[in-house]
């Protein structure tokens, strides 16, 4: 059953902990460039491309990270992002690179030559959250199968 199409997908909502309030702020707000909305002493409400994520401030949060092989790497879990264009995953990658953002895994291209091929990099907030960027050449191999 497809609940709801990719071309009226409504925003999503996560909620997740962070050590420190400031340095989430300048992480989401700062470095990745998210639109602050509302906030309080305990959390911050920010625009991920769109999708409302929610830093909860938890001063003794300590991350607690899975490691499962996807195609060879290494990849950290729970993680979250956002499904970019190619231009867009190409421009966040520089970005951060040249900021010097160290990457659990480099920017890179995962599956090459199979369905599904697609622009990856996973990196982690201050607190440790793990994030994964992508890009398709094309949308539709988003969900694709062999």
């Amino acid at each position: 059953m497809n609940i709801e199409p990719l071309a009226t997908l409504r925003p999503f909502h996560l909620a997740f902990p962070v050590h420190d309030l400031d340095a989430a702020r300048a992480f989401y707000g700062g470095l990745l460039g998210c639109a602050e909305g509302r906030s309080d002493q305990h959390w911050i409400d920010f625009s991920l491309y769109g999708h409302q994520i929610v830093t909860h401030l938890d001063e003794n949060f300590l991350p607690r990270p899975l490691i499962n092989p996807v195609d060879g790497e290494q990849v950290p879990v729970p993680h979250f992002g956002v499904v970019l264009t190619m231009a867009a995953w190409q421009a966040l990658a520089d970005r951060l690179a040249a900021a010097g953002v160290k990457f659990v895994i480099p920017p890179t291209i995962r599956f090459r030559g199979q369905v599904g091929e697609q622009a990856t990099m996973f990196f982690q907030d201050p607190s440790g959250n793990a994030l994964e960027f992508k890009a398709f050449a094309s949308d539709d191999q988003l969900f694709a199968k062999d």
